[in-house]
């Protein structure tokens, strides 16, 4: 068809294709009735054979603009697919928060993940001997402590910490105290924790030189109160307190128990600990829990 048949603009193609009106009849070659569009209408003195070509070249008319639809359609699909496409979590990289949560979350399989300092960490798979065991030993301890003080009910096992926008750790284990008590850090509407835990405990094999320089400034910067590490491979904890913007080592008593300054009743037998005799920690906390301290904390709680 010609442009005066009005076939070559796209808009015209689409409304005929889609909203045809059919106004004239005539007869096909092989003798039925058809209904044509006007400018299809067979006219007086055109031959069958003509009519045919016409006809043809209509139905090329409408697969090739079919086709150019097509094409022109799939191009924002494209796009869009393309644009969904989130990079993966590298260790190495710097990100911001928001860029590291986004490329987390797209990345199911992978069970531990943070951001210290801008710097994505991925660790190496957990070992029972270096992490697991030790991690259960200190879980339990602190798990008996919140059997004995019920009205502290945050407290998580490998959780996310929004800290700041450089860092997101997931501490082996952490403890907030809540705000009517004093706490800073909050849970926010996806379940997250929001700023410092007043205690954070991590098992250090492989992560003890992180553990102990990036982490712990970040720990330190954001006020984490009390901060647990249990280097493994030096068999050694070190239990540390913030005092004026620095952390020092709180001190044990003549038996090697040292008391949490933030949490009465908290006590850790850290030579008991260390040899993987629960009974003896779970001990320490008993008598921590009976001193009059944790009486007057756990009414605090209550209001």
């Amino acid at each position: 068809m010609d442009g005066g048949d009005g076939f070559q603009s796209l808009g015209y193609a689409r409304i005929f294709l889609f909203f045809p009106v059919f106004r004239g009849k005539t007869r096909f070659p092989n003798g039925h009735d058809g209904w044509f569009p006007e400018p299809m209408q067979k006219s007086v003195g055109t031959s069958n054979r003509e009519l045919v070509h016409d006809f043809a070249g209509h139905r090329r008319f409408r697969r090739d603009t079919m086709s150019a639809m097509s094409i022109a359609n799939s191009i924002p699909a494209e796009r869009s697919r393309a644009r969904k496409v989130v990079p993966p979590l590298v260790a190495g990289d710097r990100l911001t928060r928001a860029e590291f949560e986004r490329r987390y979350l797209s990345m199911p399989q992978v069970n531990k993940a943070e951001l210290i300092e801008g710097i994505v960490y991925m660790p190496s798979p957990v070992r029972l001997s270096g992490h697991g065991r030790q991690h259960l030993l200190l879980a339990s301890w602190l798990g008996h402590y919140l059997s004995k003080t019920p009205d502290l009910k945050d407290a998580g096992d490998n959780v996310t910490v929004r800290l700041d926008e450089d860092n997101e750790p997931q501490p082996d284990l952490c403890l907030l105290l809540p705000p009517s008590a004093g706490g800073v850090a909050k849970v926010d509407a996806e379940g997250y924790v929001v700023g410092p835990p007043e205690l954070v405990c991590e098992v250090s094999g492989s992560t003890v030189s992180m553990d102990l320089h990036q982490k712990l400034d970040a720990y330190r910067r954001n006020g984490v109160r009390e901060y647990l590490v249990w280097r493994v491979d030096d068999d050694a904890i070190d239990f540390f307190a913030l005092r004026a913007g620095v952390y020092e080592p709180m001190p044990a008593d003549a038996r090697g128990i040292v008391r949490s300054e933030m949490f009465p009743g908290l006590w850790l037998d850290a030579p008991a600990l260390l040899r993987g005799d629960l009974a003896t920690v779970l001990a320490a906390v008993d008598h921590g829990v009976a001193a009059p301290d944790h009486a007057a904390f756990v009414e605090r709680l209550r209001h």
